[in-house]
């Protein structure tokens, strides 16, 4: 198998992607409570078309944010570049990998596909397919939610052990 990926932490390789992190903190991020209230159906944060453009640009995924009972969203629109550290990816099968602290859903396009573990609780290492046939210039807005837990008594906070897009053939 031939492997190579975008590390997106680093400056270079999101500059190949034409991408960066935003982040914003709540459930539905702007509303009260960090929009926390019984019943809710869903957050708009997770859809691809949300405006996220007055959200904290996010340099350091790494950095613990907020603390106790929480939520943030963490997104980023990537765009497929024609070669990956001199590699051809067209063609490739692409996967997003994470490790969200502590309970992450990944959210591809305003997707969460549920069978293939893209909700995982307490630090749980997530790699969600994206495309099975990538092509140069496709874009993808990749939205993450985070939670700190354990949920009854939360520590620390919320972050991304690391963020990559992985090439395969």
């Amino acid at each position: 198998m031939i492997r190579v990926d975008l590390n997106l932490e680093d400056r270079d390789d999101l500059a190949a992607a034409q991408a960066g992190w935003r982040f914003a903190p709540g459930l539905v991020p702007g509303e009260p409570n960090e929009g926390l209230s019984a019943g809710l159906a869903d957050s708009p944060a997770r859809l691809p078309g949300y405006d996220d453009s007055s959200w904290d640009t996010c340099d350091d995924i790494q950095q613990t944010v907020s603390s106790g009972f929480t939520f943030g969203w963490y997104r980023i629109a990537v765009t497929v570049p024609e070669r990956v550290h001199g590699t051809e990816v067209k063609g490739a099968r692409l996967y997003f990998e994470t490790c969200i602290d502590d309970y992450g859903e990944v959210w591809i396009d305003g997707e969460c596909d549920r069978q293939r573990g893209t909700v995982a609780g307490f630090n749980i290492p997530q790699r969600v397919p994206i495309s099975l046939d990538v092509q140069p210039g496709a874009r993808y807005v990749i939205a993450c939610l985070a939670a700190n837990g354990p949920l009854a008594q939360p520590g620390g906070g919320i972050f991304m052990r690391y963020a990559r897009l992985a090439f395969e053939r």
